[in-house]
């Protein structure tokens, strides 16, 4: 470079990972109960490839009964919090999540509960 006229040329390349979130377990299935009793489970929620803090947003579903009437029949808690904090050596601390189930009318479901962070992943 010093006052040589030659040019460089320099090649970059990389790998963006995209940030997900895996769960433990990967699906859940809840006991059934008599009506108006609540049954509850935890799940671990795991993020990886996360490079700056988050927070998760859950949509839960909506239930529509044979009467017609809808419901949330699922909640969901953080105990520990919802945010995605990364700590001083990279690592990504695991998020506890306790979700539970009340109806006072019949119902199965079948349905997604969706976790999503601040950027829509």
């Amino acid at each position: 470079v010093n006052d040589n006229p030659s040019q460089y040329k320099i090649t970059l390349s990389g790998t963006l990972k995209s940030p997900k979130l895996n769960f433990d377990p990967p699906f859940l299935i809840m006991m059934p109960v008599p009506l108006d009793v609540e049954t509850e489970a935890d799940i671990n929620i795991i993020p990886q490839d996360y490079l700056r803090q988050s927070q998760i947003h859950i949509e839960l579903p909506q239930i529509e009964l044979e009467d017609g009437d809808k419901i949330y029949p699922f909640s969901v808690q953080f105990p520990g919090g919802q945010d995605i904090v990364l700590s001083s050596d990279g690592k990504i601390n695991q998020l506890i999540c306790h979700i539970s189930f009340r109806s006072s009318k019949p119902v199965s479901v079948l349905g997604n509960i969706c976790f999503i962070d601040e950027e829509e992943n």
